[in-house]
């Protein structure tokens, strides 16, 4: 006998011998699908303890990719071991649904047959945004339970839904009365390709290889050929200057250049003041060999100059003076910083300061405005190596190379950033204590692991006033209406009451489609405010989901857990923690 498999009693199995599971998975979840399993499992649990996975939702836009995957698997053990552990397990799958994806998908759609945003009715453009959104949800419900994950799929969360619209308002408007939210001008991370402000959230930083340049900004109430040199990375902001900034810390010095240097534009008996700890790397790095160093020069003197901007000879005819500022050091550079006031967040504060001039220079899509000379029309983007042309052609450049740092980029278009002032909708960190509620909150939080505690409070100490708006379409709008007497946002409860009440009615496509007597009451006259039609960062929505999905539905207790991805530090954790201080 040579089959001696036969001479072996084994026992006898249903199981096949080979796995099969393209075809056994779906055999599996047909099967609890036809018995009801997570509906009996619910319904025996009902009893017990309750625990509450609160879902951050993913974003309804494409097809799930490994991170999804790991996400709800991970969610999917935990809520079966909590059952297992006779507890009550709450768990609301849920979808972000507002936002720029979606809207770029839609705008494409539209480009495609021919017709720009701008030539689409807002409704019909929003409409399509939510169908668009409803597809996605739906396909990525199917691919979910497709992974086996246990759940009532007919229970979800999405943040478009007439609902979750209307409680994300009521949330906005307690900020707007509790005074924490205002309407502030100051500059924000903002994308040119995307066309608004971006939140922290928003942003991630990536390397960039930039320009740095060495600027003279000549003295012209001096008998002396004298020059402040500032350094900058960024040469498109040169055009926005305004003044510049010093050091009250530094210690300054006047170097008097002994032999020509044409291609740094020095030349013999040039004077230029620096930082006396950078005058050693300023005249290695720059090959100057024969100067001499002067005295120094005091802040009495300094705050006397008076310079000409280094593109005076294109139009820009304004004086340039120094102010002190205590973000300017002598890590690199040359000591001094030159304030482009529009374009970054100490810039702004000095020019608030000192009453500096700070009219529009660029525009929304990063092109110059008309308030640039020589360079208006021309994209931020593709200006460096035009102003440092000019610079050089006017021997006010030393010298331009290369230099590659960590740069804010949109997380969404992968596209670098800019600052730009601009007139934005922000929730104080200050007022009313927010930051120290936040920080107790985080204190009173079990994290895992322990080091990430650690990492949500250096991003809530140093955080600035969170900018909650966005210049775009698809989103719940800002619902506030602004005196044109005032300038300032109306806070009237009863006006807030009426407007809920309406988009309760109606929804909230109802604040772009009605006029504002619609919503206010009859204290106040429709053409005395401009309703407001910036849409709220897509953040503020699911930070606010705590409370549509759980409070809303009758939850007094806490959620037991949120399980996310430790990018989220940055992101819903965060936003989460501030809307429930």
């Amino acid at each position: 006998m040579t089959d001696f498999s036969k001479t072996i009693k084994l026992p006898s199995t249903q199981f096949s011998m080979k796995a099969n599971l393209a075809e056994t998975e779906n055999n599996w979840i047909k099967f609890w699908k036809n018995n009801n399993l997570y509906k009996n499992l619910k319904e025996e649990s009902n009893k017990f303890e309750k625990f509450i996975l609160h879902d951050g939702p993913p974003y309804a836009n494409g097809n799930l990719h490994m991170g999804h995957a790991l996400n709800k698997i991970l969610k999917d053990i935990v809520c079966r071991t909590k059952f297992q552990s006779s507890l009550d397990v709450n768990y609301v799958p849920g979808w972000d649904c507002h936002g720029l994806p979606i809207e770029w998908n839609i705008e494409e759609k539209f480009r495609k047959s021919g017709k720009k945003k701008n030539e689409i009715d807002l409704g019909v453009f929003r409409n399509e945004c939510r169908e668009f959104a409803s597809l996605w949800v739906e396909k990525q419900k199917e691919q979910f339970s497709r992974l086996g994950i246990q759940s009532d799929w007919s229970n979800i969360y999405t943040t478009m839904t007439r609902s979750s619209e209307v409680s994300i308002v009521k949330e906005l408007l307690k900020f707007l009365e509790s005074g924490e939210l205002y309407l502030g001008f100051k500059p924000v991370m903002w994308s040119v390709v995307e066309k608004t402000a971006l939140a922290e959230a928003e942003v991630e930083y990536k390397e960039k290889i930039s320009k740095s340049i060495f600027v003279k900004f000549p003295v012209q109430n001096m008998s002396e050929d004298l020059s402040i040199i500032i350094w900058t990375t960024t040469p498109w902001t040169i055009p926005c200057n305004r003044a510049i900034a010093y050091s009250q810390e530094l210690k300054y010095k006047k170097i008097l250049i002994l032999s020509d240097y044409d291609q740094k534009n020095l030349k013999k008996n040039d004077k230029v003041i620096i930082s006396e700890n950078l005058i050693e790397n300023f005249l290695s790095r720059h090959k100057i060999e024969k100067f001499s160093i002067l005295d120094d020069v005091n802040e009495d003197e300094l705050k006397k100059f008076i310079c000409s901007h280094p593109l005076k000879k294109l139009g820009f005819n304004f004086e340039i003076r120094l102010y002190p500022s205590n973000h300017v050091t002598d890590e690199t550079g040359s000591g001094f910083v030159h304030i482009a006031p529009n374009h970054g967040v100490e810039d702004f504060e000095v020019g608030l300061k000192f009453g500096l001039d700070n009219s529009e220079t660029v525009d929304d899509g990063g092109i110059y405005s008309d308030n640039v000379p020589f360079f208006k029309g021309i994209h931020v983007y593709k200006a460096d190596e035009e102003v440092i042309q000019q610079l050089g052609k006017f021997k006010n450049l030393l010298s331009d190379e290369d230099y590659n740092h960590s740069y804010p980029h949109s997380w969404r278009s992968k596209a670098p950033l800019i600052f730009r002032a601009t007139s934005q909708w922000f929730i104080s960190m200050e007022k009313n204590k927010l930051r120290e509620k936040a920080i107790q909150e985080i204190n009173d939080v079990k994290w895992i692991p322990a080091s990430s505690k650690n990492r949500i409070l250096s991003m809530v100490k140093e955080r600035p006033d969170w900018c909650v708006s966005r210049q775009r379409s698809w989103g719940v709008p800002i619902t506030i209406f602004i005196s044109k007497k005032s300038n300032k946002p109306l806070i009237d409860k009863e006006v807030n009451a009426k407007i809920i009440s309406k988009l309760n009615e109606l929804g909230i496509d109802a604040w772009f489609e009605k006029p504002n007597d619609f919503f206010l009451t009859n204290k106040y006259r429709g053409e005395d405010f401009i309703k407001v039609d910036s849409i709220l960062d897509v953040w503020f929505d699911s930070g606010s989901s705590h409370v549509f999905v759980l409070k809303d539905q009758g939850l007094t207790k806490k959620a037991d857990l949120y399980l996310e991805g430790s990018d989220q530090h940055r992101g819903w954790f965060q936003t989460s923690l501030l809307e429930s201080c």
